[in-house]
Order: structure tokens, then C-alpha cells, then sequence
């Protein structure tokens, strides 16, 4: 059962049509879990047999019926191939995806103006006849992204969302009535909403609380539902978790799940300060879906590797290994044979953790996503990666939230609290100095609350100059 907190009228009447169908949905998404649930003991062997196959069968599927695809994998034997045969293909942008939108897709009589249609007309998180869904992303990369994903594709990314933090509720044996507040976009067209309003145990209820809304209100729901669990975007929830230490909400969650933004350290730890929970920070995308997830035992981020393959590359799209610097992350997302993303350039950097994770997965590990290429600052003098302001920001216990906007000689840094601007100004300058900026100019602005996207509800903490 779920609840909206939000939203007009015609909304709500669109919700409740939609909310029938997916009804449906989510009873095919229980019945799979137990299978998704099982595969996260599978041994190295079975994993990499699984996703063989599943490698086989979406190239042969995508060739078949994607003239973008037929043209890329021309040569490559399907019957045989692996995941070291990816190399040989081109690697697919997001400015491709967009551009060839009608090569790509692959279901018939869907086309690009018919999902922009979709999306315009779309009163809520509906289905097209099809029992596809159109998804808009907010251009934060400067290119608009429309996706679709079908009612299979919703079905396998729900479950790689759930299945770790299902497993964990199985084991704690589910003692008392859970809550589970969804702290995502709220409303289409953002993905977040539909895939993470599931519930992970049997008998939690959910309630859906937009993240773009003012902190203020966000902070009186999230008190009036007092939530068992809590899963969202990684900023709201750390704000939250701050809050709850300075004693603004008396809330005692037993579970937290981060995503749709990296999850910074100092969110981490505000989150274990106020709460001491396991933390399952997902790392995804609105393309290839659940990518990875934290499972609250170890180190990182376990990589779904049964669903989707993931390519660490040097500039000229040849893999790199473990131990190597990449210059970008390509992934092919197994599941998704509507829109076939294969070789996509995530533009996220990733880093391989060795070793064996405390829980027993086989699975491998990523370290936490620090950011994208893209939040690094680049100057005519140097490069200032994002990390610079995140260790001065994130460690003052002053400010609750932060943004940082590039300038031509340093930065304008936008943050909520009430931090010493002076002596905050003269941090980041000498921070900046010593990475290679001469003569830094930082100005510091103290404000209410920082704007987040109107559509999906994100915060974009660094803004570069283009």
C-alpha cells in the first residue's frame, strides 16, 4: 500500500488509474524477488555463465531488431560472444541515444514523437498500451535524455533495487510494522519514484514524500510518518539525518537507502551519527537502471553483474585493468531489450575494490561513485577536482547543505547554515591555491535553501562554468 503526500486533484485521479495497473506490477516484481534474492549467493561460475547468456541474447535480440545495433555488432559472432568481445564495439553516447532515438528503439510503432507525446500528455507515471514507460531525464549532462522502459525491464531493475535490503529483512525476522518513506522526485517524469516505491518486506506500507519540495516541509512529513526505513536521494537524507542530531527529528529508522546522487562521506557519517543503521547506497542510472548496491555489510558497492556489464576504458574505448586509471565507465545493461544501451558511456568514475566482502557476496566491488567527470572544475591553469570543495564543505558542521558554482578565478559557493564565511573563504582559497589555482577569488553566500531541479528533485552540488 501506498501513499503520495503532494499533488492536485487531476493528479490524484491519474494516480489512482495508474496505481490499478501497477497493482500488477509489483505482484510480478514479489514473485521475481525470491530468484533475484537467491542469485546474490551465486558462486564467480555462476555469474559469469548467467551473464554470458544474457550477453548472447541481447546482441542477438538488438541486432535483430535495431538498425543502430545491426550496424555495430556487424561481425561479431553472437553464438559465441563474451564480455571481452565488447571491445571490439563502438562506444554508444548519450548524445547517440538521442539522436538515433528511432534506430534504437526496438518495439514496433514506438517512436521518438510518440514518447515526447507520452510524456507531454502524461498526468502521472502512466502506461502506454504497450505497458511501456517514458521517462524524461532533467539534462544535467546538457543533454535531455527520453527513455523507456518496459514492463520486463521494471521488473528485473525493482528487484536489483530490493533484493539485498529484502534479504536483510528475511534475516532481522521483521519484528514490528514498518514504514517506508520514499524521499525521490514525486512526480513524472523522473524514474525514481516508480522504481523505488516498493516495498522491501512483506506487510511495510510506503509513503512517497517529494524531495524537491522545501526542506522545511519535507522535515514536518518525514516527522508526522515516522518512518521505519528510509530511501532517497543521498543529500535529503543526510540534511535529514543532521536534523535528527541537532535534535529537529525524533525519528528512529532501522535501514537507510541512498541514490540517484553519489553519497559523500560526510552524508555517511552524519547518517551513522544520528541513526548508527546499515547504509545501501545504489548507484543507477535512468538508462541502464541499478548498476550497483551497497549491502550494508562492506566496503562499496556490489556490481549487478548477472544484469548489466560494466567496461572501465582509456580514452580510446580499450578496457583497462583493474589496478589501472580509466578515463570513463562504459555499460551494457542486459535486461533492457526495448532500448538497448550497449557499451554507453556512464560518464561516472568508478574504482575496483579487491578482496572479499564481508557478507559473502561474490559479486564484485566498486568503491563508493565519488561524482561524474563533469563535476570537476577545469581552469586555464589547472584541474580542481570536486573532492576539494567536498572536504572543505562537507567537514564544517555548520553547513547543512552547500552548491558550488565555478567563476572564471575561483568560485561562488551557495550554502544553507551558518558557517564563518571568513574563515570558510580562506580555507577554500588555500585549498585552491594548493591544487594549482594562483590568486583563488572565493565569495561565500549564505541562503535559505538551495534550488533543486523542478522535475526530478535532485541537487546538483557543482556547477562549472561552460
Amino acid at each position: 500500500m501506498s501513499e503520495h503526500i503532494g499533488g492536485t486533484d487531476q493528479a490524484s485521479t491519474a494516480k489512482a488509474d495508474y496505481e490499478r495497473l501497477r497493482t500488477g506490477h509489483l505482484s510480478a516484481v514479489h514473485a521475481a524477488l525470491e530468484d533475484h534474492t537467491a542469485r546474490l549467493d551465486w558462486t564467480r561460475e555462476q555469474i559469469e555463465h548467467y551473464r554470458d547468456q544474457r550477453l548472447r541474447a541481447l546482441l542477438t535480440y538488438a541486432q535483430q531488431r535495431s538498425p543502430f545495433h545491426a550496424a555495430r555488432t556487424r561481425g561479431l559472432d553472437l553464438s559465441t560472444a563474451t564480455t571481452a568481445d565488447l571491445a571490439r564495439l563502438p562506444v554508444m553516447t548519450k548524445q547517440d541515444a538521442q539522436e538515433q532515438w528511432d534506430a534504437i528503439v526496438t518495439v514496433p510503432g514506438l517512436d521518438r514523437d510518440q514518447a515526447e507525446r507520452t510524456l507531454a500528455e502524461q498526468p502521472w507515471f502512466s502506461y502506454t498500451p504497450g505497458g511501456q514507460q517514458i521517462f524524461s531525464s532533467g539534462g544535467s549532462t546538457g543533454v535531455r535524455g527520453v527513455y523507456v522502459w518496459d514492463w520486463d525491464l521494471f521488473v528485473s531493475l525493482a528487484c536489483l533495487a530490493w533484493r539485498t535490503q529484502a534479504r536483510e529483512e528475511r534475516r532481522a525476522g521483521g519484528q514490528r510494522p514498518a514504514l517506508l518513506a520514499v524521499l525521490e522526485a514525486g512526480e513524472p517524469p523522473h524514474a525514481s519514484t516508480p522504481l523505488f516505491d516498493v516495498a522491501s518486506a512483506a506487510g511495510m506500507h510506503t509513503v512517497v514524500i517529494p524531495a524537491g519540495e522545501p526542506f522545511d516541509d519535507v522535515l514536518a512529513a518525514v516527522a508526522a510518518a515516522r518512518p521505519t526505513h528510509l530511501v532517497g536521494y543521498a543529500t535529503v537524507i543526510g540534511r535529514l539525518a543532521r536534523a535528527a542530531s541537532a535534535g529537529a527529528l525524533d525519528i528512529q529508522p532501522v535501514r537507510v537507502s541512498t541514490n540517484s546522487e553519489p553519497l559523500f562521506e560526510e552524508d555517511r557519517q552524519a547518517i551513522h551519527d544520528a541513526w548508527n543503521v546499515p547504509v545501501h547506497n545504489l548507484w543507477g542510472s535512468t538508462e541502464i537502471g541499478v548498476q550497483a548496491v551497497g549491502c550494508g555489510h562492506g566496503e562499496g558497492l556490489h556490481v549487478c553483474e548477472d544484469e548489466v556489464v560494466l567496461e572501465r576504458v582509456d580514452e580510446a574505448g580499450t578496457p583497462v585493468a583493474p589496478d589501472e586509471p580509466a578515463a570513463r565507465t562504459l555499460a551494457t545493461g542486459l535486461a533492457n531489450r526495448t532500448f538497448p544501451f550497449i557499451r554507453y558511456d556512464l560518464g561516472d568514475e568508478v574504482t575496483p575494490l579487491p578482496g572479499d566482502c564481508p557478507c559473502g557476496s561474490r559479486f564484485a566491488r566498486l568503491a563508493d561513485i565519488a561524482g561524474r567527470r563533469d563535476d570537476d572544475f577545469h581552469y586555464p591553469a589547472c584541474t580542481v577536482p570536486a573532492s576539494v570543495f567536498r572536504h572543505v564543505l562537507g567537514t564544517d558542521p555548520h553547513i547543512a547543505e552547500y552548491q558550488v558554482h565555478q567563476t572564471p578565478a575561483g568560485a561562488e559557493i551557495l550554502a544553507v547554515g551558518s558557517p564563518d564565511a571568513t574563515a570558510l573563504t580562506s580555507s577554500v582559497e588555500a585549498a585552491l591555491r594548493h591544487h594549482g589555482l594562483p590568486d583563488p577569488q572565493v565569495r561565500i553566500r549564505t541562503v535559505d535553501h538551495l534550488a533543486r531541479h523542478e522535475a526530478t528533485g535532485k541537487l546538483r552540488r557543482f556547477i562549472a562554468l561552460h
